[in-house]
């Protein structure tokens, strides 16, 4: 029996790990926290299959400089980071070409056009189809300008078949009473579901890939015995040695500084998100909502309400400031005016982002048996089953349903 070794245990991690341990392998997951307790124990809870435009889109960029100068705007970078952030931005200004563009939107989008297929083949496998709730997400509007403004994310939607509702007046409050009525329009998308709890997910995930043989060991990784074959063993800070005749790195954010002990540079940063989780929120959601123009979405989830968003750059060492927290929240009452968070804890993740939104999923141009995936950004839940399914179909030797070059280690 392949052993083989999936350094993260994120959502991405498991679910790899799980799919190779159903195929016959013998996995060992290997991280310094228990299953889940990184960016998927806090994420949105929604599987947004309508979210996977570039970051670096036309749109974007008109907005980032009025984003930059709000100190409550939805982009922060704190300025003693600036400077490392440079080469990065230059690769994010590199994947704003139309044309290159268009080559990240139909990567995303071809992830995304299967999610469905892939989710809920192992929402089955595992029993757990109940943690897929049924209904969509609500993007709001309070007149046509911001409609307006928006544009350019339904058009793609359009481009590419997916579907969506536009929805006026009084139709807004009755698929979601709480809502103010100062939201004019809105667009459903029906698609954009949600889970019920994102880290419970993670660790019944863990749960069923332990059923099957699979194992777990938690420390930090320090560094990876090498010989010409490839990696032969990975180093834990304590001393203790995991042998892998083959692994997979998938520790999202952290995954880069992996990497660059195998001489092989991502330019990985993390966007570090904020949410609040309300306990007692004094109002009933069944959609998942996002507000494009205040940048916030609030989700029904993990037996409250959170409310989450925003992007800091800041790295991985910086204090949380929870300040980003609070602003979500203050905007989320515009939308849910008697929306009550007395009851509310906070929480900062670190989200693994590319330049070019495209998440990295394939083998490494430099050892012949090591696999990447990572950088998935917002997208880890939604890509999570599709990941775990194209990279054990590549692991395993079997040619994947999509084309993967778009997604090679090697692309920047």
């Amino acid at each position: 029996m392949s052993s083989i070794v999936v350094v993260g245990a994120g959502i991405i991690g498991v679910t790899i790990a799980y799919e190779l341990q159903r195929r016959g392998l013998a996995v060992t997951l290997v991280d310094r926290d228990a299953p889940g307790k990184g960016a998927s124990y806090g994420n949105m809870a929604s599987v947004a299959v309508t979210e996977f435009m570039p970051a670096s889109r036309q749109g974007i960029w008109a907005q980032m400089p009025k984003w930059l100068l709000d100190p409550e705007g939805p982009v922060r970078i704190r300025p003693a980071y600036m400077p490392k952030l440079v080469p990065w931005f230059l690769r994010f200004l590199a994947a704003s070409r139309p044309s290159k563009l268009r080559e990240l939107e139909a990567a995303g989008a071809v992830l995304c056009q299967r999610v469905y297929e892939d989710f809920d083949a192992l929402l089955k496998q595992t029993g757990l189809t109940q943690m897929l709730t049924a209904e969509g997400c609500l993007s709001l509007y309070t007149d046509e300008a911001e409609f307006k403004a928006d544009r350019e994310h339904i058009d793609i939607l359009e481009r590419f078949g997916f579907r969506y509702e536009i929805i006026g007046g009084n139709a807004i409050r009755d698929l979601e009473p709480a809502l103010t009525t100062k939201i004019g329009k809105a667009v459903l998308f029906p698609d954009n579901r949600s889970i019920s709890d994102p880290y419970k997910l993670v660790t019944a995930l863990f749960e069923r890939f332990e059923a099957l043989g699979g194992r777990i060991v938690q420390g930090d990784v320090a560094g990876f015995e090498q010989s010409e074959a490839g990696v032969s063993a990975i180093r834990l800070a304590d001393g203790r040695r995991v042998v892998a005749e083959k692994m997979v790195l998938a520790a999202g954010a952290f995954t880069a500084r992996l990497s660059a002990l195998l001489r092989e540079h991502i330019p990985l940063e993390t966007e570090r998100g904020y949410h609040t989780q309300i306990v007692e929120p004094g109002i009933s959601m069944r959609h998942s909502i996002i507000w494009p123009a205040r940048a916030f979405m609030v989700t029904p989830t993990a037996g409250g309400i959170r409310v989450g968003g925003t992007v800091e750059m800041a790295g991985l060492e910086a204090p949380p400031d929870y300040r980003r927290a609070k602003i979500l929240v203050k905007r989320a009452r515009e939308a849910l005016p008697e929306l009550n968070a007395e009851r509310a804890t906070e929480w900062m993740g670190h989200r693994p982002a590319l330049p070019d939104t495209v998440p990295v999923m394939g083998p490494s141009a430099k050892r012949r048996n090591v696999w990447y995936a990572t950088g998935h950004g917002h997208l880890g839940l939604t890509y999570a089953a599709t990941t775990g399914r194209l990279m054990a179909d590549l692991i395993t030797g079997i040619k994947p349903p999509v084309d993967m070059k778009p997604y090679r280690v090697d692309r920047f």
